[in-house]
């Protein structure tokens, strides 16, 4: 066994230049856009105003769609217009019908005052043999 240095059979050594190219560290892929398909079928079937649930619904559809064929990009837009229209569905299910009771309520109140001092017309008696006694 031979052991004298420096052997043929290691390489020489490399110089220690440092690479300048930046490095890209991937921790992981990124979540797929969620469809909202659910969301979209409740305010499909809840009738609310301008039908704007049966929007989202298509929309969440090509959202998935687009996931399932791999176009993430695609699925992130079609998935952000139906996040939208789901959301002015969802509001306009829930506002118009508190505007509505509001409506209501003060209308009732105010058809009560008017009641009421009508009441107090109605029931004031006019007495016209006072007058013409004197």
């Amino acid at each position: 066994m031979d052991t004298s240095y420096p052997r043929e059979d290691y390489l020489p050594m490399t110089s220690h230049k440092r690479d300048l190219s930046p490095t890209v560290v991937t921790i992981g892929a990124s979540a797929p856009p969620r469809d909202h398909l659910i969301w979209s079928i409740f305010n499909t079937i809840y009738m609310n105003f301008c039908c704007l649930g049966f929007v989202a619904l298509a929309f969440s559809v090509k959202a998935r769609d687009r996931k399932v064929a791999g176009d993430v990009e695609a699925a992130r837009r079609f998935s952000s217009k139906a996040r939208c229209y789901n959301a002015l569905a969802t509001a306009g299910s829930v506002v118009l019908p508190l505007l509505l009771a509001a409506l209501v309520v003060t209308g009732v109140l105010h058809l009560s005052k008017l009641a009421q001092d009508s009441v107090g017309f109605f029931s004031y008696q006019f007495n016209t043999s006072d007058d013409e006694d004197k």
